[in-house]
């Protein structure tokens, strides 16, 4: 993925470009207003060049970022923030004790099926603890997608989810959704174990 432009793709040959620069810059206003929402310590599933872990330990919040990914890891690390380098299927530190989980830029399609992902975060999240995500407007179907970051690069599965089924894939994962809301045009989920 270059800096300046990458494309992500979707099966049924969509796809449309995506500028990277939100996620390889500092965090929007609508990040840090979700942000202020949150108790640490802050898990980051997904966390990519790490915008929202950066930005939480700058409010001196203690987060930890995770991801696949070793450029992102690098650029991560380069901010100075604190991530590892796995999947959150892998042994996660503090399971159990996080009092917040991140599943934010569409982070909750990974892997492609986005109830397993609730369950497992679910499982890592403290009890009383909450699972921030963010999903796809009203009136956007869910389902399973084939995406990539590079015309030439890898496919990957990836599940979409719209806030009209977050209710019932919460319910479907052993989650509570206790509300959503909209901030600066994006759609976000709290929920709790």
């Amino acid at each position: 993925m270059t800096p300046s432009r990458a494309t992500r793709g979707c099966d049924h040959d969509r796809s449309a470009a995506l500028d990277p620069r939100p996620w390889l810059g500092p965090a929007s206003t609508a990040d840090r207003a979700v942000l202020a929402s949150v108790e640490g310590p802050v898990l980051d599933v997904g966390c990519g060049p790490a915008r929202h872990v950066r930005a939480l330990l700058n409010r001196g919040v203690p987060a930890l970022g995770i991801d696949v990914s070793p450029a992102a890891v690098r650029l991560a690390r380069r901010r100075g923030a604190a991530v590892l380098r796995r999947s959150v299927y892998d042994r996660v530190p503090g399971a159990g004790r996080w009092r917040t989980i991140l599943l934010l830029d569409g982070s909750i399609g990974i892997g492609g099926d986005p109830a397993e992902l609730l369950r497992r975060t679910g499982s890592l999240v403290a009890g009383g603890g909450t699972v921030l995500v963010e999903v796809a407007p009203p009136g956007v179907p869910s389902g399973p997608l084939t995406v990539w970051l590079d015309r030439d690069g890898p496919r990957f599965r990836w599940g979409r989810v719209g806030v009209d089924a977050l209710a019932a894939l919460a319910d479907a994962s052993g989650l509570v959704l206790a509300r959503t809301a909209s901030l600066g045009g994006r759609w976000f989920g709290w929920l709790s174990r």
